[in-house]
């Protein structure tokens, strides 16, 4: 079984908010959610939206200290 990358759980959880949104129940990561899991299912998809602009900044090389990203000021011109 291979690991899911964040781009794949993030569209996991984009998928399961619509879908609960629309007031259906779903199987998601092997329990049953609905409306009230809603929260949770935001929660999640805040973190794997993290997870995706962490690997894009990292993969754009854009400079980063503890991951936090920065701009160096050029202060000669």
């Amino acid at each position: 079984m291979t690991t899911p990358t964040a781009s794949e759980m993030l569209a996991k959880y984009l998928s399961a908010e619509a879908a609960v949104l629309q007031g259906q129940q779903i199987e998601f990561e092997g329990r049953r959610v609905s409306r009230a899991d809603l929260e949770s299912i935001r929660k999640g998809r805040k973190e794997w939206e993290a997870k995706v602009a962490a690997e894009r900044r990292a993969a754009s090389g854009a400079p980063s200290f503890g991951g936090l990203g920065f701009a160096v000021a050029r202060l000669d011109r």
